[in-house]
């Protein structure tokens, strides 16, 4: 279980969340869908430190991590959270100047210490996983959008992170794009990794998710299983933006 309590930000008297909750179990595909401006990629970049929640807490039960952000926080406190959850960004974030296989090994040999060795042979098999063996010695503008993608999949795959943590992972891919990346991602659901995705992919939510959280104005109006909150929703604001959302 990983418990995220009371979740505040702000910039400058610009409030964005307003006490966030989540309980998410071990093995969960946690999907968020709200209006622009509902706090939800704040949220997503607070649960991995990019940004700095005024208050707050995450525990990682297996890990036994907790993190108080009422308090200052150490590059080691930050450190430590960062080996538990990794992002998949909505713009892939690769490192133009190396290659794919580089990318991915980055991380494990810089933050977890792994030796070169190691962290290639793991690359390649993460490579392997998200169908993309044959591109490890290419750069990322010799790819598509969509295999860049599923290259920032598997390097936040390499840290094997307690949580995967995916801000709109498609909006940035072109239509003939976005099933190769949420085949990947159903794939890693299967699997069990814990998941929380940032998405306006319906289909997406009610084919692989356990619960739907739907924010609004830095709070979280409804939350509840896919199929009950799509065709049942209890709020008024939920209603309305489900509506807007099929009109798309």
């Amino acid at each position: 279980m990983i418990k995220i309590k009371n979740i505040h930000k702000k910039f400058g008297d610009n409030i964005i969340l307003r006490g966030i909750d989540l309980n998410i179990a071990k093995g969960q595909v946690v999907v968020i869908l709200g209006p622009s401006g509902s706090g939800k990629t704040t949220f997503l970049r607070c649960l991995n430190v990019l940004e700095l929640p005024e208050q707050g807490a995450i525990e990682f039960e297996k890990s036994g991590l907790q993190i108080d952000f009422s308090k200052k926080l150490s590059k080691k406190d930050i450190l430590a959270l960062r080996r538990q959850s990794a992002m998949v960004f909505q713009q892939y974030n690769l490192f133009p100047h190396k290659t794919v296989l580089q990318n991915i090994t980055e991380a494990p040999i810089q933050v977890q210490g792994k030796s070169a060795a190691q962290a290639e042979a793991q690359a390649r098999e993460l490579l392997a996983k998200v169908g993309l063996a044959d591109k490890a010695d290419l750069y990322p503008h010799q790819l598509s959008g969509g295999q860049q993608q599923r290259v920032g999949i598997a390097r936040a795959l390499a840290l094997q992170p307690e949580l995967m943590l995916f801000d709109e992972p498609t909006s940035a891919l072109d239509p003939e794009l976005v099933g190769d990346v949420l085949n990947t991602m159903k794939q890693l659901a299967s699997e069990g990794w814990t998941m929380v995705v940032v998405t306006h992919e319906i289909k997406f939510a009610l084919d692989v998710a356990d619960v739907v959280v739907v924010m609004d104005g830095g709070v979280v109006v409804e939350q509840g299983y896919p199929d009950d909150l799509f065709e049942n929703p209890k709020h008024e604001r939920t209603k309305n933006f489900l509506h807007r959302l099929k009109e798309k």
